[in-house]
């Protein structure tokens, strides 16, 4: 089966799951509209204008003995227009499946197949195991594409827990990934999860073939372009009256008579919240990733700080700053936005300053456009969310991918 048909199959499975069960209870709808307004000081200044939506459709139904099933089809359709002169709007837009999954889950095991995010870690700002999602720290809406998967999740007492995964027709580039997935061929990997401490610790692996003649890296010419890909992960976080974690991952790819390429990762992150006025949050990441000769054709290496600052100035106001500092190119990332949030709306207020060139957190894949967050300017940005049925006693609160 080809990998179109397989997702097909995967979201019909998913609806099916869903429609079957609506005689039962009703369905929920949940939705979130956001537009926004950017400006920035490229030569010539280009504003833009965008508007998303993305209503969900969900269902979840009590079973005798504490189990559950449930499940959730949505779609992200959005538009963006940018002109130099604003008399003559370049518009483009587009209309696609952002999740559709169905989950069966008990006390201490949920499986759920279909297309779904799936994302773990300790760090926040600086992943090395951003494998799967292409979240950006600094998009309030934290909108990333999912991937098609069977995820199975077992929960065992004294908090371990295992995590086991199998990927399916997701060619384009995910995460961080340097060459997409070759077609038609399956992933697979899982995660091991234990208390320690005060905190956890947790080892992850994946393993896939990787078509090196797409993305970012080169294949030499009658080069075999497949490589077997394995990556491992190790990552840990305690409460130590300070929040600590670190975060490593390490990547090799293996051809046939040729030298494997290696990539290595590592964060060190810690997070503390200071008695002042209503409470200052500060937290910081410190990320250095090497890669060798073999994967680009030459050695590259990176080295990055982040820091994350959050103040609530009120019930329903709040500022915060995200900073980034490239050591190697010594570039600086700058960004402060303030935030009001009500019950169903939220407000922001973005300010930028940041290199034209960006090498640093891809934008989500959904976006369209040029970076926006390039050069210096702002974004002013309004978000709405609405809910209807089981779940409309609760609206959605900016982020609806939480725990999707």
């Amino acid at each position: 089966m080809s990998a179109a048909g397989l997702r097909v199959v995967l979201v019909v499975l998913a609806a099916v799951f869903i429609a079957r069960t609506t005689a039962a209870q009703p369905l929920s709808v949940q939705g979130q509209v956001s537009t926004w307004f950017t400006l920035n000081d490229a030569d010539p200044s280009t504003p833009s204008v965008g508007v998303r939506y993305v209503p969900a459709l969900s269902f979840e139904h009590q079973l005798p003995e504490s189990r559950l099933i449930d499940g959730e089809i949505s779609i992200n359709a959005f538009g963006f227009g940018e002109s130099p002169g604003w008399d003559d709007l370049d518009t483009t837009g587009r209309l696609k499946l952002y999740r559709g999954w169905g989950r069966f889950k008990t006390s201490r095991f949920e499986g759920r197949v279909g297309l779904q995010k799936i994302n773990f870690g300790s760090a926040l700002l600086l992943r090395p195991l951003r494998w799967f999602d292409s979240v950006d720290p600094r998009d309030p809406l934290q909108i990333t594409e999912g991937v098609y998967a069977l995820l199975v999740r077992e929960y065992f007492p004294r908090n371990f827990t295992v995590w086991a995964w199998g990927l399916y027709g997701n060619e384009h580039l995910k995460g961080l990934e340097f060459s997409p997935t070759r077609e038609r061929t399956p992933e697979f990997g899982g995660r091991f999860q234990a208390p320690l401490s005060k905190g956890e610790i947790a080892f992850t692996t994946h393993h896939r073939r990787a078509d090196l003649s797409k993305g970012l890296t080169s294949v030499g010419a009658g080069e075999d372009p497949v490589a077997h890909e394995s990556r491992y992960g190790l990552d840990g976080k305690w409460d130590v009256g300070i929040g600590l974690w670190f975060e490593a991952a390490a990547i090799r790819q293996t051809r046939r008579g040729l030298s494997s390429a290696d990539s290595a990762a590592l964060t060190l992150g810690a997070d503390y919240t200071f008695g002042v006025g209503n409470g200052l949050h500060v937290l910081g990441e410190y990320f250095v990733q090497e890669t060798s000769r073999e994967m680009f054709g030459e050695p590259v290496s990176a080295r990055f700080s982040a820091t994350s600052l959050n103040y609530p100035l009120g019930l329903l106001d709040s500022l915060s700053a995200i900073l980034y500092v490239d050591t190697t190119r010594t570039d600086v990332y700058r960004f402060l936005y303030w935030q009001r949030t009500y019950d169903r709306w939220q407000f922001y207020l973005m300010g930028f300053w940041n290199p034209r060139q960006l090498a640093i957190v891809s934008q989500s894949a959904t976006s369209v456009g040029r970076n926006a967050l390039s050069g210096r300017g702002f974004q002013i940005m309004a978000v709405f969310n609405h809910a209807t049925g089981k779940k409309s006693a609760r609206a959605p609160s900016g982020n609806l991918e939480t725990l999707r």
